[in-house]
């Protein structure tokens, strides 16, 4: 097994501008994916695991969009721990929701009696700012039980809360969306239910130590509803790691039947699981982390995505994880204004923000590149634009098509802007014809200069037809 896992490191880092699209972001660990769509864009809200930890060592939440599934653009970290005053630590997974044009961002911390709790931050666009609703937490119930909230609104305009860790939770929450109606309630587990029991006394740790294990309600529950039947996925325990199973339910508080697993036994190399499943422009998508990414792993994983098709009955079949992740279901304009942070693959780069542009490309490096797919340029284009930094020269950005050596059609020597944060706009003229639909490397290249230095900064590109 560490044999395949190393292999699979390699071929996701090493070869990533051949092969891979999983994981869908490079730049930042993306775990606990949850996908949400506003006026027919997908957004997906993740955690952000910091590398080199022996734990979820996560501070802030992070935003990603797309219009055709396969370019992603980070919209930074608009909500961190320091959002909330009774947030300690461990910001852990979290899902948004939109009800009557606010945004409402459900997410669990450590709170200062060293529980955890979950709140709720509030804002008019689904990238934010977002600011925390209440000062305090929505279900604070002094337990580690509260974490991984799902939330989800019902065709009669009820919403509902489900979380746990062990054991599993739910309220109804009034149409504020920051309050909740009764008591908090817990759902009774079984076999039938959820396919297993959870061993009184058992942790973590034991269970991952054990030869075999039922599978069993862990956490990370993703509610949702299909023809008029609820869907209940969430993280269960099998063969010492994580796998994704699912329950169904004709009423949205149960009661449930156990289904099976959806992704189980698959090389992930992480201990963990935790992932949503949502519709977009006819295809269903099943979200959910790995730790293949270099440097990753059960503290460093990082958002992919499979697409898969419900069996007539409504069941969902078992799914495969791939490195080849999904196809686009659109085309990317290139004569409007793209930001740079737009990418389907990355290498030798990061991104950063700041208040004057927003997110940007950072620590670009020799060698690097930025992938994007499925660019249709129609019948034309004559010019380039792209707005870079640098507070130093030596960087060339080249653009070439459908592979990292593949033609160019651009090449620009970055000159020194004034600044690593002050950029400018530079255009020129396309050297070689390109129509059509193509994929677009921007490749990056230094003149003179040593391998491991900063080159440039790139906030965003366009093209003219």
């Amino acid at each position: 097994m560490k044999k395949i896992l190393i292999t699979l490191s390699l071929l996701y880092g090493g070869l990533g501008t051949l092969f891979a699209q999983n994981p869908v972001i490079q730049t930042q660990f993306t775990p606990d994916p949850a996908p949400m769509i506003y006026k027919n864009k997908l957004y997906v809200f993740t955690g952000d695991d910091q590398p080199g930890f022996d734990f979820y060592t996560m501070t802030k939440w992070r935003i990603h969009s797309s219009d055709d599934m396969v370019n992603w653009t980070d919209h930074g970290s608009p909500i961190s721990l320091e959002s909330f005053s009774w947030a300690r630590d461990r910001a852990w997974a979290a899902q948004c929701i939109e009800r009557n044009g606010k945004f409402y961002w459900y997410i669990c911390a450590q709170t200062v009696d060293n529980n955890m709790a979950i709140g709720v931050a509030v804002s008019d666009s689904p990238t934010g700012p977002y600011k925390d609703a209440l000062g305090q937490p929505l279900i604070s119930t002094g337990s580690w039980d509260n974490i991984d909230p799902t939330v989800f609104i019902d065709d009669d305009g009820q919403a509902y809360l489900y979380w746990g860790n062990g054991h599993l939770f739910y309220v109804k929450l009034n149409k504020d969306m920051t309050s909740y109606e009764g008591k908090v309630t817990e759902v009774q587990q079984s076999v039938e239910a959820f396919g297993g029991l959870r061993r009184p006394g058992k942790s973590e740790e034991v269970l991952q130590k054990q030869e075999k294990f039922e599978d069993v309600y862990v956490e990370g529950p993703w509610f949702y509803k299909r023809n008029n039947l609820y869907y209940l996925m969430y993280a269960g325990m099998t063969n010492r790691t994580e796998c994704l199973s699912y329950a169904t339910s004709p009423s949205p508080i149960g009661p449930w039947k156990y289904q099976g697993k959806i992704m189980t036994d698959q090389p992930t190399n992480s201990f963990t699981n935790h992932g949503g499943i949502i519709d977009y422009k006819g295809k269903s998508y099943l979200f959910y982390h790995t730790g293949l990414l270099p440097k990753g792993g059960s503290y460093g994983r990082s958002t992919a995505i499979e697409e898969f098709k419900y069996n007539a009955d409504g069941s969902i079949p078992k799914i495969t994880m791939t490195k080849e992740g999904v196809n686009a279901v659109g085309t990317l304009n290139p004569y409007q204004r793209t930001e740079a942070e737009t990418m389907a693959w990355s290498e030798k780069c990061n991104t950063k923000e700041n208040k004057k542009v927003g997110v940007y490309v950072s620590d670009i490096r020799v060698g690097g590149h930025i992938k994007v797919r499925a660019v249709d340029f129609g019948k034309g284009a004559s010019e380039f634009s792209a707005s870079v930094a640098a507070g130093v020269d030596g960087g060339i950005l080249e653009v070439r098509l459908d592979k990292i050596d593949g033609t160019k059609i651009v090449q620009i020597e970055i000159p020194r802007t004034g600044g690593w944060e002050e950029f400018k706009t530079l255009t020129t003229k396309i050297s070689e014809s390109v129509s059509g639909v193509h994929d677009v490397y921007f490749v990056f290249q230094g003149k003179n200069i040593t391998a491991g230095r900063q080159l440039f900064n790139f906030d965003f590109w366009k093209f003219n037809p």
